[in-house]
């Protein structure tokens, strides 16, 4: 029997206009396009210490989902996602979460379902809060700085190449929620997985 619960779609970032840009706000870049493109005019509303947007009609494979941007900044953002899943009654299994990734090149996307946090403090929380691993991922990279601090490059914006090669990743992880939630996680894998990177696609 087909699971009629709703879809919690989650964008991981930081509130406000200084960080919007950021390759940690990637999240949030993807989450506010999949919205755009499913509602003509989105109701975003404060709720769960987030931005949150009930989409009710048009969603891939039926049924309602609740987009939601936590609004805790990245290291609490279980904060924002349990009391959600909770309100929303969203299973974990039904629960994607968008993030930026540093161990891909900026351009590769890929989904996962479980798995560790691998160091991401948004991650790491929700894990921590919703006391399971096993929700949806949509990995988007944003590469490793060749030099200095981790912590900074997540909080510097695309620049040069990496501005380009960010447009048409934000565009695949859109179609990979899209993806996921039409066909299942399996089959989503298998179409956005095995995608060209954007260097080869492009070369």
């Amino acid at each position: 029997m087909a699971d009629t619960s709703p879809w919690l779609l989650v964008g991981l970032g930081n509130p406000g206009a200084k960080y919007a840009a950021n390759r940690h706000n990637v999240g949030f870049m993807v989450v506010e396009r999949w919205v755009d493109r499913h509602l003509s005019m989105p109701a975003w509303r404060d709720k769960h210490k987030a931005r949150e947007c009930s989409i009710s009609s048009g969603v891939p494979g039926g049924g309602r989902c609740v987009a939601l941007e936590p609004q805790t900044f990245m290291n609490l953002s279980g904060e924002s996602v349990g009391p959600a899943m909770r309100f929303h009654r969203v299973p974990v299994e039904r629960v994607i979460v968008v993030h930026d990734e540093l161990d891909f090149e900026v351009g590769r996307v890929a989904i996962k379902r479980g798995g560790g946090h691998g160091g991401h403090n948004g991650l790491r929380d929700i894990i921590r809060v919703v006391g399971s691993p096993n929700f949806i991922r949509v990995r988007v990279g944003i590469g490793r700085p060749r030099h200095g601090e981790v912590s900074h490059w997540v909080l510097t914006d695309f620049t040069g190449d990496d501005a380009i090669a960010i447009d048409p990743a934000i565009v695949r992880a859109d179609e990979a929620v899209d993806a996921i939630m039409d066909k299942g996680v399996a089959a989503a894998m298998n179409d956005i997985n095995t995608q060209p990177k954007a260097a080869e696609a492009a070369g």
